[in-house]
């Protein structure tokens, strides 16, 4: 009788699960769709068969008004296979030049194909010190809204030209979920050449299963995630990026690129590769997505108990007297990490005194900052409106 029960709750728990997962994609009015750098190329350069393929499932979105951004990479793939360069150990200004002839030649086979479902498509290169800018992440935004206004379809790439250290493995893992955020997004899907999230790699071992749905990402995840490797980020720059969309509210599906119709049958509703639901009730505002996201961590400080609980519970402003430690270095503006005593960081936010400052004045009531410092130019160390819990 109990394994007739359990058995009725498991198949009413997958039930309801099928359920959300085509409500949360019904629903979506802007995707963003990222293309990894396998699923757009081959063995002779870039596969346009598949391109047309997926071009072909974009078309179809749109004409249903939901707007699309592609997100994708392939540009130095599609250069090394134009300039005949093999993947060996390849300096930052080869890669550089390469991207740069890769990149054109993405363009122009995304432009053919489209243009023949009628749609024009539209460039545009990026980095992450564009993200950092607030002026540059609005610029960024009021583009694309026009760019959907006019019937477009934008393609978002790294800008891998003058790009230096940022080219590395991941990045537009990383650029996808911050377009995500930054258009407000319904839904992320990033088309890899893996079935999804296993337990372990599925090319290592044949006890790997693919985790269908996550409800919450947690360090047993981000484990699985460390033990795979697709494409050329890697899983865990994808599960990072999935954690940046759902805590803004962003549904993220990873599923297989390589298969035909994924796209078209993720839209339908189907089970394919690996869902991650998002925190609906932490929906940030714009200007706190830029905040917890867009921004390079400059250092990291740690609270006592009382401050985590009052910042979390409270809503309230960082003070001094709840500082226990500070890490790194940064400067007034910077944004910091906010930690608690175990290390776990559970927020962020724009510092109103440098680290020298911080280290000075931590443990201390507001009202010995001026007497400690020499000024004071903020009671707060962070404002509760520059302040996001993650």
């Amino acid at each position: 009788m109990n394994n007739f029960n359990y058995s009725n709750a498991v198949k009413a728990m997958r039930r309801q699960s099928a359920v959300k997962r085509k409500e949360l994609i019904k629903n979506a009015k802007c995707v963003v769709i990222k293309i990894g750098t396998y699923v757009l190329t081959s063995n002779t350069g870039l596969n346009r068969a598949r391109i047309s393929n997926i071009a072909t499932e974009i078309a179809e979105l749109r004409k249903q008004n939901i707007r699309v951004i592609i997100v994708s990479s392939g540009a130095i793939g599609a250069g090394m296979k134009a300039l005949g360069i093999k993947k060996h150990s390849l300096t930052i200004s080869k890669k550089q030049a390469i991207a740069a002839v890769g990149q054109n030649k993405l363009m122009h086979t995304y432009e053919e194909i489209f243009k023949k479902r009628g749609y024009h498509t539209a460039q545009i290169l990026l980095t992450r010190d564009d993200f950092k800018s607030r002026l540059r992440y609005l610029n960024i935004r009021n583009t694309i809204m026009e760019l959907f206004k006019e019937n477009v379809i934008p393609i978002v790439n790294e800008n891998d030209t003058i790009a230096t250290d940022e080219i590395k493995f991941g990045d537009n893992d990383t650029i996808s979920a911050l377009v995500a955020n930054l258009l407000n997004a319904d839904l992320l899907i990033m088309l890899s050449n893996i079935d999804g999230l296993f337990t372990v790699d599925p090319k290592k071992s044949k006890q790997a299963s693919l985790i269908s749905e996550v409800d919450k990402i947690r360090s047993e995840i981000e484990s699985y995630a460390s033990d795979s490797k697709t494409g050329a980020g890697g899983m865990l720059t994808k599960i990072t990026a999935a954690k940046m969309g759902t805590q803004s509210g962003v549904t993220v599906i990873i599923a297989n690129g390589l298969k035909k119709n994924t796209l078209s049958r993720i839209m339908n509703g189907e089970k394919v590769g690996t869902i991650f639901l998002p925190k609906i009730d932490k929906r940030k505002t714009g200007r706190k997505k830029w905040i917890a996201f867009a921004h390079y961590i400059r250092g990291t400080i740690i609270v006592d108990e009382g401050a985590k609980q009052v910042l979390i519970n409270k809503g309230k402003s960082l003070l001094s007297t709840g500082i226990i430690a500070s890490k790194g270095k940064y400067s007034i503006g910077d944004v910091v990490g906010i930690a608690d005593t175990g290390g776990s960081e559970f927020a962020r936010g724009l510092v109103n005194y440098s680290d020298k400052d911080v280290e000075k004045i931590k443990g201390n009531k507001t009202s010995r900052i001026e007497d400690i410092l020499g000024y004071k130019s903020y009671d707060e160390v962070i404002h509760r409106d520059n302040l996001v819990i993650l």
